[in-house]
């Protein structure tokens, strides 16, 4: 997910309670005792979002996988990670009890119909008892702002730019929110640089960025064009605007640029079907959600997901 998934990451190690507290019973006390980092790390680079939090007294280890939407491989994706995660925690103590494990994936966008709370991935014979993984799902692009501001932390604030019901003013005193809550200049920027990450993802159409920039600029003055990720997005932004009009030329462009990306990971050029299924999905679930697929699919998978039929939002 590129910026998303890096400016998250951050944030997370900064706030790993904060991170925990939504989906924990709140008569609970939490707390984190740290991150899971072993050596299956050179195997599974997503390792660092396996959190150990200790749980009314209890250990416990929760995974948070960050996902643009809920693709048809996310949960093969959790299931691999989840086998990585158990494997990993096993090595780190031969001979003591694994904690028990939960998974939870955050979804960013997708379609607007509601998604389920919980997903799975089934690995049984037909017809026979369950087993696999089950995982809780999180859609945060389909709550209110105030949902989020329920969760009572400012790491979760940096998420109201995808809220259905987002506005200028709500997101105004999300700003002043952030302001205060931060606990220092550095950590300031990081929230602002995050929700402004999310806001280029604009699940619901609001076209928010240009006035939340304005917002933040007001609030520190400077502070967006000093940060090297929010600088590059304003360039981009006012290069965009000048250049309105042209969408046409940058949809082809686009394109162009997935296109050579499926040849280096397949070998050969896309085929005209492939082609147009790589020009659908973009328009349908943005290049970058195309572009993760092309990155993370492997031969053969990526060929059959170009080929499946694009689900309805």
């Amino acid at each position: 997910m590129g910026d998303a998934d890096i400016t998250l990451r951050h944030l997370a190690r900064r706030r790993p309670e904060d991170l925990v507290r939504p989906f924990v019973a709140e008569s609970r006390p939490v707390e984190v005792l740290g991150w899971v980092d072993s050596q299956v790390t050179n195997i599974e680079r997503r390792l660092d979002k396996a959190l150990r939090p200790r749980i009314g007294g209890e250990p416990r280890v929760l995974h948070v996988e960050f996902c643009f939407s809920l693709r048809d491989d996310v949960p093969d994706r959790i299931f691999e990670y989840l086998g990585f995660l158990f494997a990993a925690l096993r090595l780190e103590s031969p001979g003591a009890p694994v904690p028990p494990i939960e998974s939870v994936a955050v979804v960013l966008s997708g379609r607007r119909r509601r998604l389920p709370n919980a997903g799975k991935r089934r690995i049984a014979w037909p017809g026979r008892p369950f087993s696999g993984a089950r995982f809780r799902i999180d859609a945060v692009y389909q709550r209110t702002v105030s949902e989020l501001r329920a969760r009572g932390s400012v790491l979760w604030l940096v998420f109201a730019p995808l809220a259905r019901n987002a506005t200028a003013a709500a997101l105004r005193e999300v700003v002043a929110e952030i302001h205060a809550g931060a606990k220092g200049a550095e950590e300031r920027a990081e929230l602002y640089t995050a929700l402004l990450v999310m806001a280029t993802i604009d699940p619901w159409g609001h076209t928010l960025l240009k006035e939340l920039i304005a917002m933040v600029e007001d609030k520190e003055e400077g502070l967006l064009r000093r940060t090297p990720i929010i600088g590059e997005m304003i360039i981009e932004a006012e290069r965009r605007a000048e250049q309105r009009g042209e969408k046409r030329g940058e949809e082809k462009a686009i394109v162009a640029l997935l296109g050579r990306l499926f040849a280096r990971r397949i070998g050969r050029r896309p085929t005209d079907e492939e082609e147009r299924s790589i020009v659908e999905r973009a328009r349908a679930i943005g290049p970058g959600e195309v572009e993760d697929a092309l990155l993370d699919l492997e031969g053969e998978a990526l060929v059959r997901w170009l080929a499946e039929p694009m689900r309805p939002s």
